[in-house]
């Protein structure tokens, strides 16, 4: 990125979307100065410019809530910035996950969904599950335990889908590929690796 292209405005400010880089997840809305923007570079954790306080804003810088950039796009204008990230903690001051949790408006028009809808809406959930970890959740759990029980996790459910394949189950087939399917995006989200990588691993090798 030459930010020497990045066409500020005329009070130094570009905004800058945040977002979730494995759900996808709008986290809040920024802005970033010249300054803050090279040392959202240089850090690799976001710095934005506070307008309330017009000062530079490290964040979590006080209360650990950090967003680890995993890429940064400008847009065709040139005006405004996407900052894709790996967040430790909520990204609201509310403790919400996302700034954007309330709606003015209800869903009228019908979204014709896809067949594997359902493997980005649990990527979506897991990513909130991992960067909060709420009190008496499963998945808080084997977060909080780490790698090594998740892949255990992964290991006794893969058994059990051959037992089912074993026992010519298709129902019992079905659920246990299901089991086997969440905590292996469990596993991806606990790696900060996105169904999006997969899927592109997926079609090289098929070309």
């Amino acid at each position: 990125m030459n930010i020497e292209e990045i066409k500020f405005g005329e009070d130094g400010l570009v905004p800058a979307i945040v977002q979730d880089a494995r759900s996808k997840t709008v986290l809040t809305l920024a802005y970033m100065n010249k300054e803050s923007l090279k040392l959202t570079l240089e850090k690799g954790e976001t710095v934005f410019y506070s307008r309330s306080r017009q000062e530079l804003w490290h964040k979590g810088q006080t209360s650990g809530n950090t967003q680890k950039v995993a890429s940064l796009h400008y847009d065709c204008d040139q005006d405004a910035l996407l900052v894709q990230v790996i967040p430790t903690g909520p990204a609201c001051h509310t403790g919400s996950y996302s700034c954007f949790s309330d709606s003015l408006t209800e869903t009228s028009v019908k979204i014709e969904s896809h067949r594997y809808q359902i493997l980005d809406k649990l990527q979506e959930v897991l990513a909130e599950r991992k960067t909060l970890l709420p009190e008496g959740s499963y998945t808080s759990q084997l977060f909080q335990e780490g790698v090594d029980r998740i892949a255990k996790k992964i290991g006794e459910e893969a058994g059990e889908v051959i037992i089912a394949a074993k026992n010519d189950d298709p129902q019992e087939l079905s659920m246990e590929s299901a089991d086997l399917l969440f905590h292996l995006l469990l596993l991806l989200t606990d790696r900060g690796v996105t169904l999006d990588q997969v899927f592109e691993v997926l079609e090289e090798r098929h070309q």
